[in-house]
This record gives structure tokens, sequence and C-alpha cells, in this order.
């Protein structure tokens, strides 16, 4: 009896399916070895007497677990059906698997994924948040399903969109093209979320969950998802100009009303901010307060909203006068300000160790635990050290 059919009729009796059942998992567990034996609890009559009858061994009525070695089995299913165990398996239910095999295959494809990754994108690879990328990668099993799915390249295809970044307002499109040929492989796509999350680490944040955590990452790595929706918040701030949008910006200034600028209006005539002195902000509370409570005052002050955007950084970057900033007494903050440091040639702006400790201790202070990985404050080193050793987060709006 050779006939898959003829084979697949005699072993699907009920007495077969759980010893065929455990043979299978045995077998592709150790790679195909016949080695070893395997038990059934609690057996029926029929699996009983069936085992009995391969044996040769009989069991009392009281037994309920019985144990046959895989070489008796597969001789008793040469006997039956004229195969032996492992072909008559592949008969009944398709293939035996060679699972060491598939896994030395599995984690030979994810170290090539990775090698590939390190090589494409040497610029970074020797960065700290690159490294926790790839482990993080590696430890959740993203770069295990990316294999599984026959995707393991998109690894390689994230370096080489991270190794073009930081970029200079360029759309999101054209980066796509650029590192993979396609203009829509990073709009929602896996690739998209792996490069995300590359972002995140860079900058000390969460992984992006939102569709504007999404483009505040990818603004705040150069890369314009949308010139519509990339603002930032100016309160006093005069132009040089004449055209529309200066001209906009001038009347509020004269009125003491907060204007939000898109990256497209910044983009339709030059814009040349008019002060001397701008002063940054990284949340809309203080900019508020100063509106309110000062009349928008005479100083010219912009709002970050956080991670600032391609629209704060066209419109600081076009600025001649000094830039002084500040932002959370946070990680991020930390970055933020030497960031801006080291782009713009800002002046920190009450973001030293006194002003930290400070509000710090303050009557009433509240604080929240600080969160994600460290980072250096090189204006004022033991800034950062204080943060650390205290634990504790400020934010700006506790400091209005």
């Amino acid at each position: 009896m050779t006939d898959s059919a003829d084979v697949a009729a005699e072993l699907g009796k009920p007495e077969w399916t759980r010893l065929l059942a455990a043979a299978r998992r045995k077998i592709e567990r150790s790679g195909g070895d016949l080695d070893g034996a395997i038990s059934l609890s609690k057996a029926s009559d029929e699996e009983r007497r069936l085992v009995i009858g391969i044996t040769g061994r009989y069991r009392h009525n009281d037994v309920t677990t019985v144990r046959v070695h895989l070489r008796r089995l597969d001789e008793a299913v040469h006997d039956l059906c004229g195969v032996g165990l492992v072909a008559a398996l592949a008969m009944v239910n398709g293939p035996v698997r060679d699972r060491p095999a598939e896994r030395a295959d599995e984690e030979s494809a994810k170290n090539t994924a990775i090698a590939d990754a390190r090589r494409r994108c040497v610029v970074h690879r020797n960065e700290p948040w690159f490294g926790e990328w790839i482990d993080a990668l590696r430890s959740d099993g993203t770069i295990t399903r990316l294999v599984r799915r026959g995707e393991g390249d998109l690894l390689g295809w994230a370096a080489e969109v991270l190794r073009r970044l930081p970029a200079t307002a360029m759309p999101l499109p054209v980066l796509a093209e650029q590192a993979t040929g396609n203009t829509k492989a990073l709009s929602g796509t896996p690739l998209a979320g792996i490069v995300l999350r590359a972002l995140a680490l860079r900058d000390g944040v969460p992984a992006p969950t939102s569709r504007a955590q999404q483009r505040a990452r990818w603004e705040a790595a150069g890369v314009i998802v949308d010139d519509m929706a990339s603002q930032v918040l100016v309160l006093g701030l005069r132009c040089r100009e004449s055209e529309v949008v200066a001209s906009w910006l001038n009347a509020a200034a004269d009125f003491g009303i907060p204007f939000r600028l898109t990256l497209q209006q910044l983009s339709l005539d030059p814009l040349t901010p008019d002060a001397d002195d701008i002063y940054v902000c990284e949340n809309p509370a203080v900019l508020r307060a100063v509106a309110s409570e000062l009349e928008g005052a005479n100083a010219a002050l912009v709002c970050t909203e956080g991670q600032p955007s391609a629209a704060c950084d066209k419109l600081l970057r076009a600025a001649t006068g000094r830039i002084h900033w500040r932002g959370d007494f946070d990680w991020t903050g930390l970055r933020t300000t030497a960031t801006a440091i080291e782009r713009y040639d800002a002046s920190p702006w009450r973001m030293s160790s006194a002003d930290y400790l400070e509000a710090l201790d303050a009557p009433m202070a509240q604080t929240e635990a600080l969160k994600g990985p460290p980072a250096p404050s090189p204006w004022d080193p033991a800034l950062a050290g204080h943060l650390a050793e205290r634990g504790r987060a400020v934010m700006e709006e506790r400091l209005i």
C-alpha cells in the first residue's frame, strides 16, 4: 500500500490520530531523528490496543499512559502501509518539517538582515540609538516576523532611509524615492514604522502611535510630510518684507495676537524676522501667558510646541538676530536645546543648573519622573548630572 489515499485512509483511523501527531512533533523537533519514544496519556481502549499490537507488549486496562519507540512505530507503519513513518506522515498531513534546520536558516537570515542594515548605514551604526534600535527589533520579534514573511530586506531599506537623515526640508516622497526607488514606500507602510521607531530612539521619545506623532518624528529629522500641517506658533514677530504673509505677521505683532505660520506660507515668499532677539519656548502655555498677561510685550517669541517642526526650523534659519532657547527640564529638553545651540548658534535661556534646582525646590513645585534615555547638556555639563541625580523633570509651563 503506497498510494497516498490508501495510506491516509488506513492511518486516518481515530486510534492513530494522537499517536501520529505525537510522532510528528518528536521527529520535527529532532530534525528527522527516529531515536527516542513517544507517550500517550489517558489512552483510549482503541489506542491502548493499537500500541499493544505495535509493541507486542500487553497493557492492563487500568494503564492510562502508553509508550512506544519511534523505530518500532516506523516498522509497524512500514509493515502496514509499505512506506516508513516519515513518508506516511507526509502522505497523511503534509511534509515533515526539519525545525532545527529551519531555526538555523531563520537565525542566519536575521543575522544577514542586521549585517545588511549596519553595512548600509555606516554614518549612524556606531551611535547608541542605532544599536538600541536593532536590539529592540530583535528582542520584540520584529526581525523574526519580517524574515518569516520574506521581508527581511526591509531592515536594509530602513537603514538606507536612516543614512540620509537628518535632511533639510526634504519631502517624504523624495526621501522614499531616493532610498528605495518607490515614492510611496514611506507612506503608512511597515517600512515607515520601522524607520519611525529608530527616529524615536534617536530623539529619546516613545515610538509614535498617532499621525501627529509620526509627522513630528519625520519633521524632527528634516522630512516634510505635509507643508500645510507643519506649523510654528509666533507672537510679536515682525518681518522686513512687505508681501502678504509678512504683512499678516506684522499686523498680528502690532496687535499682540499669536499667529500660526505653516511651512507652505513660509515657502511662498522670503521672510526675514526683524528682531535683534528671538526667544524660543517649548510650551504654548508660555506664549499664551505672554499674550494675555503681558499683552504681547515687545519681544519676538516663537513656540516650538514640542519638537521643532520643519516650519519652525525654516523660520529660525532665516533669522539674523540672536536666538534664545529654552525647553522643559527633561532629557528631550536637553537634546532640543543642544541641537538649537549647534544649528542656530542659540543661547540657552533660563536653562542652567541654578534654574533647574530653583524650580525643583520651589514650594509646591510640580514635577514628574524623568523618562527615556539620558542626554548631555554641553552648555552646562552639571545640569545633566543634576537631572540624573534628582530623577525629576520640570515642565516649562510649571515655571510661567
